[in-house]
């Protein structure tokens, strides 16, 4: 049958060539087809832009029925998750510092003497600013609260303070980026990712540019050995990566202003630990790949959720408890919270050991498994 001088019979034979094709090459048809589930999986279920239930410490100065009608509208309002109402003022700092609250309050002693004598006392919410985005709504949240939050408990002759402006004064501080900006959230961040985009990718696609080619067998051929040919292949890549940071650092001074107040050569270190896990992964998808292509697909397969599960376009604690935990699995998300650390809130190495150690983890299980592939592959 002929349409048009098309021959229906030979377009059939061609498609059917072609799906026997695919049907050979099941890593490309796994990615054709996982990687738009993957897709809609985490923008529909995973992305959440209104985080709620964020950890906040509250440093209570004096247990009263005000103090308890503050934390009590905080948690009912479901931006916050009060982890302790009994912190001290250097426990709520070192908590705000590690990253593992969002949210410091403090209430002073005198607040329910001044309340009373129509003061207006000043509750403080400091807030983790790195990341402007995570706490926006929650701010604004507790700023809508404040006219009402006493409503039951100023009753009677304190009836009068429930009227006009709010009875008390809340004083927000953003840590570590005052004025909220983007800029000093993402350019931190991006180092993180354009390392993971080009170490694997490059690692990836070279050593199985060298399989493809039949180039590897003729350089193991060689007196040099194995491990040497690794170590060979892989150093450069550590020194572009090395550019890479340079670059964007001086980038992020000059062109975007970010502060750094914390120590370079601990930045550096976290930098070296984070490029060795992206050099180990593309090794290790180089012994699974058996093309350039397959590898290109394969680092597309790994950057994917590193983009989205990481923290870096969307607030890591929006997301529902899966996708966190996968995203803790991911080498982009502890850098990125050690690059913040380091640059903006000026950690010490003690501090940093908690995004740091993470990484040491991902490389040993990695690497065993990257060994055992191109082991399999050599021989």
């Amino acid at each position: 049958m002929a349409i048009g001088g098309l021959s229906l019979a030979r377009m059939l034979t061609v498609m059917r060539k072609e799906f026997i094709q695919l049907r050979r090459d099941r890593l490309t048809f796994a990615m054709m087809i996982g990687i738009p589930l993957i897709q809609l999986t985490l923008f529909g279920f995973a992305i959440n832009g209104d985080p709620k239930h964020l950890p906040t410490v509250v440093v209570a100065g004096e247990q009263s029925a005000a103090a308890r009608s503050i934390t009590a509208a905080m948690t009912h309002s479901d931006y916050f998750d009060i982890v302790s109402t009994a912190a001290t003022a250097d426990e709520a700092e070192r908590l705000l510092a590690e990253g593992r609250v969002a949210f410091a309050v403090t209430i002073p002693a005198d607040f329910t003497r001044k309340l009373v004598r129509g003061e207006r006392p000043q509750l403080l919410l400091d807030a983790d600013a790195t990341d402007p985005t995570a706490t926006g709504n929650a701010i604004s949240a507790l700023t809508q609260l404040a006219p009402t939050v006493l409503r039951y408990d100023l009753t009677g002759p304190l009836a009068a303070r429930n009227g006009g402006q709010p009875p008390f004064e809340l004083i927000v501080q953003r840590r570590y980026n005052p004025d909220g900006l983007t800029a000093w959230n993402v350019v931190p961040g991006l180092m993180g990712v354009i390392l993971t985009m080009t170490m694997i990718m490059m690692t990836g696609v070279a050593l199985t540019r060298e399989v493809e080619r039949g180039t590897m067998e003729n350089l193991l051929a060689t007196p040099v050995r194995p491990v040497e040919v690794m170590l060979g292949k892989i150093l450069p890549f550590i020194l572009i990566g090395g550019v890479q940071v340079v670059l964007i650092l001086l980038a992020a001074k000059l062109l975007f202003h970010v502060p750094f107040v914390g120590a370079l050569p601990l930045l550096l270190l976290g930098v070296l630990v984070f490029i060795a896990a992206n050099l180990i992964v593309g090794i290790t998808i180089s012994s699974v790949a058996r093309s350039q292509l397959q590898a290109m697909q394969m680092t597309f397969f790994f950057f994917l959720p590193s983009i989205l599960l990481s923290g870096f376009m969307f607030p890591f604690r929006g997301m529902p408890g899966w996708a966190q935990v996968i995203g803790e699995a991911l080498p982009l998300t502890h850098f990125m919270r050690l690059a913040r650390s380091v640059m903006l809130k000026g950690n010490d190495f003690a501090l940093v050991w908690e995004h740091l150690w993470p990484l040491l983890v991902f490389i040993t299980v990695v690497l065993a498994v990257g060994l055992k592939r191109f082991r399999k592959t050599l021989d």
